[in-house]
């Protein structure tokens, strides 16, 4: 039986029956079920499906069109469902895995597309699936290759998890592979070859020596990383090993492209033979758009920089500028004891519903 949700509820009440929904990656068909059939209630709102990503739209005509998007799926569940809750009153919290990554957020979203039947801007809602696991499987990527008209806008917010604050942009990130080669020999007799594992701690030596940049963006101060995430090398415990490689992963500010990023990155392992294994685009702040001024005033606190790469990327990508505005703790994402302060959460309705109304 698919499970049923009601906008009708209090945001708090919403966010736990979203939450109570299993809904690890690659298994979103009774969420988005639920929340297409709750969406669809409202006659206010134009409701379209691709896959398991949930589109729903008003259509005044405004000027200008905002994107509410967050992501329906979890990483898995572990122990930490249904959801349960401690404190009363300001210190009231919900625990349970999704509560701050991120159905919260989704739950703010959903309670904001009932509540304003005729907002200040359009608004066009978006509900994914498959954000927690690789990339080509997004649904919001699948949804700009495919279904590009549907996120038309001039600026987006993105429900991840953000104490309730603005987080700008995201960093972007790029993973290379660099390759040290040796020559095999006997261990016995190892002065016959080259170790390539010994060869490799100049590669680490320079990583120990970055200073990583820490530039202002758009008024926002990002703080990059280099850091070796992997190392493999040897075949056996009596050879001499021929080749080591190491992984890095590298999260670049956003006034740096992938080109600019493996530029330097090359620059950086000057002598080395590196090949790009992955990468992606950050995202600049986004705001400077008057809609986006607009609700940094309605927020009420300094934005900060997203030390992170999130969707909002995708939205940069398509020309729209985009924030990370969420309730709960980012660093919560993804633990055991996952939770969200109820405090949050309506304070994230509240700041989004007087932007909006």
């Amino acid at each position: 039986m698919t499970p049923t949700i009601d906008l009708s509820n209090d945001v708090v009440t919403l966010t736990r029956a979203l939450c109570d929904i299993n809904s690890v990656s690659g298994a979103e068909k009774e969420i988005a079920d639920a929340v297409e059939v709750a969406l669809k209630a409202y006659p206010h709102l134009e409701v379209r499906r691709d896959g398991d990503a949930i589109v729903a739209r008003t259509n005044l005509g405004r000027p200008t069109r905002v994107v509410l998007a967050g992501h329906l799926d979890t990483v898995p569940i572990k122990d930490n469902l249904p959801t349960t809750m401690t404190g009363s009153g300001d210190d009231e919290t919900i625990h349970g895995r999704g509560t701050a990554d991120m159905k919260a957020g989704d739950a703010v979203f959903l309670k904001a597309a009932a509540l304003l039947a005729s907002p200040r801007y359009d608004v066009t809602y978006v509900f994914y699936d498959h954000e927690e696991v690789a990339a080509r499987l997004n649904g919001l990527g699948r949804l700009v290759r495919e279904h590009p008209d549907w996120l038309a806008g001039d600026f987006a917010i993105l429900g991840e998890p953000s104490n309730a604050g603005i987080e700008g942009g995201c960093q972007g990130t790029m993973r290379v592979e660099i390759t040290v080669p040796g020559r095999a020999s006997h261990a016995a007799r190892s002065w016959l070859g080259v170790n390539a594992i010994h060869a490799a701690g100049e590669v680490l030596d320079r990583l120990r020596r970055y200073e990583p940049r820490e530039p202002a963006v758009d008024g926002l101060r990002y703080h990059e990383g280099l850091n070796a995430v992997r190392i493999e090398g040897g075949i056996a415990g009596n050879v001499i090993p021929d080749r080591c490689t190491i992984s890095v992963n590298y999260r670049f500010a956003p006034d740096r492209d992938p080109a600019a990023a493996e530029q330097h990155l090359r620059e950086v392992f000057a002598g080395y033979e590196l090949t790009v294994a992955d990468s992606a685009p950050g995202a600049r702040p986004g705001l400077d758009h008057p809609a986006a001024r607009a609700f940094a005033d309605a927020v009420g606190r300094e934005p900060v920089a997203k030390l992170g790469w999130t969707d909002v990327s995708r939205f940069a990508a398509l020309g729209i500028p985009a924030v990370n505005f969420g309730p709960g703790d980012p660093n919560l994402a993804h633990t055991d004891n996952e939770f969200c302060p109820t405090s949050d959460i309506r304070e994230c309705l509240d700041i989004l519903t007087r932007w909006l109304a």
